[in-house]
């Protein structure tokens, strides 16, 4: 059983993100530039295939690097992770000891700011559709069989360089759910993230809240109208500054959008 990485970067010049992210398994790197080429190498003893494309959207970015995938097991990354040493063992070692498990969303120590810690998993466990929604697709891992047999692939409509500029990811979760897919979440640590400046996040604005009001409308068309209100008033305090009412008003445009549309 070995892993393969994933990740979803763009305009990299050269290959030095390969040690910044201190990959040390297989990977695929779909880089979004202005040309396009394909690179296969050796990298300390790992094979590496370099995807680099004129295109945008990092929807259609991963599915490249998805639909390149040849090992067991895959593992999506974003370019601002730094993987911990040995976190192939880490990975391996959950998925041989829970041999139901499809889907597995790991532990990373996240960064916010100069010496402030958080962990992404807090709790562990089976995942639902609620809790779905909580993670960012830079701790997802699968077994890429199970992905294909269920037909599951990224949304390329959603996130960064899309029309509406987040959710690819809880749309993709989602949908594993759907397929009956079984995804845990452990608190085995495989890495640290830093975040740095959002590509998409421009500020709670119209474009913010249209977006979420379509993303709701799309992962829960039944009852998308409630999970808005409730959204909007559990974060009043964080949207206090646009006014959540106003959000929530917002949200509703971008639900019936999408409901036109469907």
């Amino acid at each position: 059983m070995k892993v393969q990485v994933l990740v979803a970067t763009m305009n990299q010049t050269d290959y030095s993100l390969l040690e910044k992210m201190n990959i040390q398994t297989d990977a695929v790197i779909g880089n979004q530039c202005d040309r396009n080429e394909i690179n296969e190498f050796e990298y300390k003893n790992r094979t590496v295939k370099w995807l680099s494309f004129n295109e945008k959207g990092v929807g259609l970015n991963r599915n490249n690097t998805l639909m390149r995938a040849t090992e067991e097991i895959i593992l999506f990354a974003d370019d601002d992770v730094v993987y911990l040493d040995g976190y192939e063992d880490t990975i391996v070692e959950f998925y041989k000891k829970h041999p139901d498990a499809d889907v597995v969303i790991f532990n990373f120590k996240m960064k916010r700011g100069e010496g402030s810690f958080s962990e992404r998993v807090s709790k562990e466990g089976r995942v639902g559709r609620i809790s779905a929604t909580k993670y960012g697709t830079y701790c997802v891992s699968a077994r890429r069989d199970k992905l294909r047999l269920a037909n599951v692939f990224f949304h390329m409509d959603f996130g960064g360089g899309t029309k509406y500029s987040c959710g690819e990811d809880s749309i993709f979760l989602q949908d594993c759910c759907k397929k009956k897919l079984k995804i845990y979440t452990t608190k085995a640590m495989i890495g640290v993230l830093e975040h740095g400046e959002s590509t998409w996040f421009d500020g709670f604005n119209d474009k913010y809240f249209f977006d979420k009001g379509v993303l709701f409308a799309t992962i829960f068309p039944a009852a998308c109208y409630l999970f808005a209100l409730v959204h909007c008033f559990k974060k009043r305090n964080k949207y206090k500054d646009y006014g959540w009412k106003k959000g929530y008003r917002q949200m509703l445009k971008g639900i019936r959008d999408r409901k036109r549309n469907l």
